[in-house]
């Protein structure tokens, strides 16, 4: 008997955590065994059991999703390897409309009858919701697209990359970080490789490989007098590629003044050489003097800001008031987007939603209830012109197309309305960051993210940044410790006047993105080009200057 068969027949339990940074969920297996696919045909079979079961007991309507999600951690700490974990969760979820009611179950125990019963019981589900219902489903149309696939497009699995190989590039991060005198050093990578398919009424049966890797670092330095210390994390980016990601390509990298900066490619290397001069500079570096300053905003920091403030905020079940408990709801209320002139941000600020972006986080071919990705406006020259939402939100804001943003963290779990990948589109003249800083008298230019706060209707803010620079007349001068700026979104997003260029535009990204309760953890990027934004609040968060 085959393993795959084997575990259709038997099931695979779903064990703990491992680690609370990165959702991890699963047993334990081998690399042999990850690397060992599930059969098309034998998916399309457990499908089509699950369907007909559902129809049978009175569904509508009714989607099934087949989920293998094998994730890979490797974490290490200056010469030591702390954790090596190969885990794999895998199983069969069912959603259903019956008497105008969502239902939803699932199973780990992958026989016919385990899967039948498990349609049974989201039918039973659907039913006993709709005597609550004061409105009936209204699920948008959607043509059912046959058998077809969709690959992560990557030129090395990340999971057979062998493990000493990856052991030895992370213990050579961290001695190159002891060399250049950290105090501590921890580094690792994350590998997930997500195995999906989905089948529905509508006559979809959708195979997908989708995979994503993020490898990070932390610096520690102490300082020589009064037991201060500072740090510095990588720069890298999670993104949806293999480990190709971590063989850089010269022509692709970019100096951003003091600080060198990764297009596609991560060279981690020279990253945490480049990490322990930073350190030692925040050491010395002089506190933030608080005031109105320019900020230039590199994408590696940018990132976050977007998705806090404009990601969050225009999620449909925000603005609805659907999602409230999990980091509140949103300003941006219906009647804004009605308006079709609610003043956003400046004429320069572009916000575009994208699910095919090749190397973000959250591309795929078709989302989790069987749509095809593709991308659609936002915030177009200042103006709130669409939100992001799912079939049965469509009919809300009249869309003649669905957008694609369905999506469940795993088998076990509904999908509901996730945030695909928002960015801030580049400018149309090929300006450089280079070019930005010479045109700024007083203003700060600032790397990475860092800590950060949001109100629950995300509106008011503030952020922090892993380096901060200081530019005076145009010129770099030094960097700045303990500062961070304030804001609200509607006032932020209106101080934009200037974006770079296409050759500068890049994706940073959140591998870990909660929502929900239960909550749910999606990964997703934010792309952009170094922002200047004029006459922003800084303060100073460190002691008191003086």
């Amino acid at each position: 008997m085959k393993r795959r068969d084997f575990l259709y027949l038997t099931g695979v339990g779903v064990g703990a955590s491992i680690l609370e940074s990165m959702p991890v969920f699963g047993k334990a297996i081998t690399i042999e065994q990850a690397l060992t696919p599930v059969d098309v045909k034998l998916k399309k079979r457990m499908a089509d059991v699950a369907l007909n079961a559902a129809r049978s007991k009175g569904a509508t309507y009714a989607d099934v999703r087949i989920g293998r999600y094998l994730n890979q951690a490797i974490i290490t700490r200056e010469a030591q390897v702390q954790n090596i974990a190969n885990t794999e969760s895998y199983g069969l979820g069912v959603r259903v409309i019956a008497n105008g009611s969502w239902g939803f179950a699932a199973t780990d125990i992958l026989t016919d009858d385990s899967i039948a019963k498990a349609a049974e019981m989201a039918v039973a589900i659907a039913k006993g919701n709709s005597k609550l219902l004061t409105e009936e489903v209204q699920l948008a149309p959607q043509k059912g697209y046959g058998e077809v696939s969709w690959k992560t497009p990557l030129q090395k699995n990340a999971f057979e990359v062998p493990i000493q190989d990856k052991v030895a590039l992370l213990l050579e991060v961290n001695s190159e970080a002891m060399k250049g005198g950290a105090k501590y050093v921890n580094s690792n990578i994350f590998v997930v490789n997500e195995q999906k398919y989905f089948a529905s009424t509508d006559g979809s049966y959708i195979d997908q490989d989708i995979h994503r890797i993020w490898p990070n670092f932390t610096v520690t330095k102490v300082g020589t007098s009064g037991g201060g210390f500072q740090t510095r994390n990588a720069l890298s980016a999670p993104m949806g590629m293999g480990f190709e990601y971590l063989e850089p390509k010269e022509e692709e990298k970019i100096k951003g003044g003091p600080v060198t900066l990764y297009k596609k490619r991560y060279d981690m290397l020279e990253d945490v050489r480049e990490a322990t001069v930073h350190v030692e500079e925040k050491l010395k570096a002089k506190p933030l003097q608080p005031g109105k300053y320019d900020l230039i905003l590199d994408p590696s920091h940018l990132f976050l800001t977007i998705h806090e403030s404009v990601g969050h905020s225009t999620e449909l079940d925000r603005v609805l008031g659907y999602e409230a408990n999990y980091a509140g709801t949103s300003f941006l209320t219906l009647d804004k987007w009605e308006s079709k002139k609610f003043n956003f941000g400046s004429k320069q600020v572009n916000v575009f939603a994208d699910k095919t972006e090749q190397g973000s986080l959250g591309a795929v071919g078709y989302d989790d209830e069987g749509v095809k990705c593709g991308s659609w406006d936002i915030i177009k020259d200042g103006i709130l012109v669409n939100y992001q939402s799912t079939r049965d939100q469509a009919h809300i804001l009249g869309l003649k197309s669905i957008q694609g943003c369905s999506y469940a963290d795993g088998w076990e779990n509904i999908q509901f309305q996730r945030m695909p990948n928002v960015s801030l589109a580049p400018g149309k003249e090929a300006l450089s960051a280079a070019d930005m800083v010479k045109n700024v008298e007083k203003g700060i230019y600032m790397f990475g993210r860092n800590s950060y706060s949001i109100d629950q209707q995300r509106y008011n803010f503030q952020f922090s940044a892993q380096l901060a620079y200081e530019i005076k007349e145009g010129k770099i001068v030094g960097m700045l410790k303990d500062a961070a700026y304030q804001s609200n979104t509607q006032e932020f997003w209106n101080s934009c006047v200037q974006c770079c260029g296409q050759n500068d535009f890049r994706l940073g990204g959140t591998f870990s993105d909660g929502k929900g309760q239960p909550s749910q953890a999606s990964a997703v990027s934010h792309g952009s080009a170094t922002t200047r934004f004029n006459g922003v609040n800084v303060i100073n968060t460190g002691k008191r200057l003086g």
